[in-house]
């Protein structure tokens, strides 16, 4: 049964109901499936969500539907497709050919779309039956943004129809801009530098939009691959939103990058943003989530005066993909054009995933991985440290000591109870690679100092509150500290007072100068001098300034892998055939009498509690939200 939203349903003579819907962070999650797990999800997917899209169209008496970019990496379908099989012109990519059955209107670009290299970008982008739009990466800079050779366009005027509220139709013209943070440049530096350049998002915005109004757009669009944080600006700022609301002529703010949702609480308490409305500087706005987890909706009251158009309503939310009661291989009608254009990847990823490469004699998890070394971890670490003894022998760094830094990407936090590694000892197979390394960075090794490897595991220790001592049952970890910043560093030890506030705030900015949560750090046995070099092997995204850790730019670069670190760590596991990964204990908590912390992991774990026996750590219930909790005597 349709039931009309109250604009469609209220909209007098001259006035329409236009409903805005996004989807934004998809990262290849074309169909409701886990490849690292091999088996269905009916959590995730376009295809599970095009019957939502579908109910949402028939909602209203007008509707456009966009993505917000990072749409071609982030599953092993997209690496399948870069690796693989490859991007000849004339391919057509399977979540470009998904978003073609669902006849999106437009999209902008991500920061994640230059994974692969812009070649396998532009012959990706080149079967959309729709327009990609991005005003502020461009092939060459000039005197103004507007005078820019863009990469793609930097907008694009749709000319549309709508149906007013007695039924009369009229021509509208609907601006859609896109925008993507310049830090890209830095991310991707071995595919963008030399090639293309960025601009400032603000800078960008408010040169098009006067341009984009006198070439007749009445509404205009943004489609913003940046996230919602303060509203003061600074050059080359990742997070916008909220700036470039305030930009005069910009209607509507469709958002993403962050993986959260908005409106919600995430956000509460900036500046110019309402959580409960759903609006940035009295706009509407919206971020949808990820991996189709959930569409953002704005609904518009517009209305025509003087024979333009213009918002006199408007309402945002946010839409779950709604609980499926079937099978997962059953799917609404709508939903089966997806699956039709995807079938013969899904099918060829299923291979490639499954492809044996070795086998390990131990299971390899991420259950404890935030509060003790483990077997996961170390075979990265291993891996890594295999790979960079070779490639640096016989150059002037062989004789520094080597370390490496890898951090858990799957460990909970927003990603649920379910969002951890867990690979059974025995066969490895590259979906195993893929679970243990989650992202297609590249190797990178550093050469730094003993105080920046202090400095940059201070940074890595705001994954956890500061513990009072004597208390009990304080939660240990930061709620606001994705796990992928959580570097541990092997081939030092070193351990972590918890008693000290953080050093460094969630976003690596220096907010108490006189704390020191890294305590006892030593190089085989004997104390790490401050001016004591060491070359430490990370990843693309870390050396080029992902997470802004001390000592981590591209000027203490020494060597730049043509490989990515999941090829290295596959490569390792084929040079061992059998691997045997172990945790070193090289870091732990400072001891803390009389006082207990809790921690929320997988219920899973309980399985695994062996693992940390070394720890005082006893099952303590479960939480609302499907975690399992322990306590842990310090």
């Amino acid at each position: 049964m349709i039931t009309l939203h109250p604009f469609s349903a209220n909209a007098a003579k001259d006035q329409a109901h236009l409903r805005l819907i996004e989807t934004t962070d998809l990262h290849v999650h074309v169909l409701p499936y886990d490849y690292y797990t091999d088996r269905p999800d009916d959590s995730i997917g376009l295809a599970r969500i095009a019957s939502l899209v579908s109910n949402l169209r028939s909602d209203a008496s007008n509707s456009l539907l966009f993505d917000d970019g990072d749409f071609l990496q982030g599953s092993p379908m997209g690496d399948y497709i870069a690796y693989e099989r490859g991007m000849r012109d004339g391919d057509l990519h399977p979540i470009i050919a998904a978003m073609n059955a669902m006849e999106f209107d437009a999209a902008t670009i991500g920061n994640h779309e230059f994974n692969y290299g812009l070649s396998f970008l532009l012959k990706s982008l080149a079967g959309a039956e729709f327009p990609v739009v991005s005003a502020n990466v461009v092939r060459e800079k000039r005197n103004e943004p507007t005078n820019d050779t863009p990469l793609v366009p930097p907008y694009k005027i749709l000319n549309r129809v709508v149906i007013d509220g007695i039924g009369q139709h009229h021509n509208i013209k609907i601006g859609v801009i896109g925008f993507v943070p310049p830090l890209v440049m830095n991310w991707d530096r071995r595919h963008l530098e030399g090639n293309v350049q960025t601009r400032d998002i603000i800078e960008a915005a408010q040169a098009y939009i006067p341009e984009m109004k006198e070439r007749g757009a009445e509404l205009i669009i943004a489609l913003n691959h940046s996230g919602i944080a303060e509203a003061n600006t600074f050059e080359g700022q990742e997070n916008t939103s909220v700036a470039l609301a305030a930009i005069d002529g910009i209607d509507a703010i469709l958002s993403g990058h962050q993986h959260l949702l908005f409106p919600g609480p995430a956000f509460d308490g900036l500046i110019g943003v309402d959580t409960q409305k759903g609006t940035l500087m009295g706009k509407p706005a919206v971020m949808g989530g990820f991996w189709g987890s959930h569409l953002g909706l704005i609904d518009l009251m517009i209305e025509q005066s003087g024979g333009q158009w213009r918002v006199i309503a408007h309402e945002s939310k946010t839409c779950p993909m709604p609980p499926h009661r079937e099978k997962a291989e059953k799917f609404s009608d709508c939903s089966r054009p997806v699956l039709s254009a995807v079938q013969k990847a899904h099918a060829e990823t299923l291979q490639y995933v499954r492809r044996g490469v070795g086998k390990t004699s131990t299971p390899l998890h991420s259950y404890f991985s935030l509060i003790a070394p483990d077997a996961s971890e170390q075979l990265v670490s291993s891996a890594q440290l295999w790979y960079l003894k070779m490639m640096l022998e016989d150059s002037e760094y062989d004789q520094l000591p080597l370390l490496s830094a890898s951090a858990p990407f799957k460990a909970g936090g927003r990603g649920g109870p379910t969002n951890y590694t867990d690979v059974p000892a025995g066969d490895l197979a590259i979906r195993n690679i893929a679970d243990l390394y989650l992202y297609p960075n590249t190797f990178r090794a550093l050469c730094i100092t003993g105080l920046e490897l202090t400095e940059w595991l201070e940074r890595s220790a705001g994954q956890f509150n500061q513990i009072h001592p004597g208390q009990q049952n304080q939660i240990l970890l930061n709620p606001d500290f994705p796990s992928y910043n959580f570097d541990v560093v092997s081939g030092v030890t070193y351990t972590i007072d918890l008693s000290q506030p953080s050093r460094l705030d969630s976003r690596g900015v220096l907010v108490n100068p006189k704390a020191r949560r890294i305590t006892q750090l030593q190089y085989q046995g004997v104390d790490v001098r401050t001016d004591q070099k060491f070359i430490i092997a990370t990843n693309s995204y870390r050396a080029s300034g992902g997470g802004d850790f001390p000592g981590a730019f591209t000027d203490n670069t020494v060597f730049e892998g043509p490989d990515t670190n999941r090829d290295v760590i596959a490569r390792y596991i084929l040079e061992h055939d059998v691997i045997h990964p172990n945790t070193d204990r090289n870091w732990s908590f400072a001891p803390m009498p009389d006082t207990t912390v809790l921690f929320d992991t997988s219920p899973a774990a309980h399985t695994f509690l062996g693992d940390i026996d070394h720890m005082n750590i006893t099952p303590d219930g479960n939480t609302e939200d499907g975690f399992a909790r322990f306590k842990i005597k310090l």
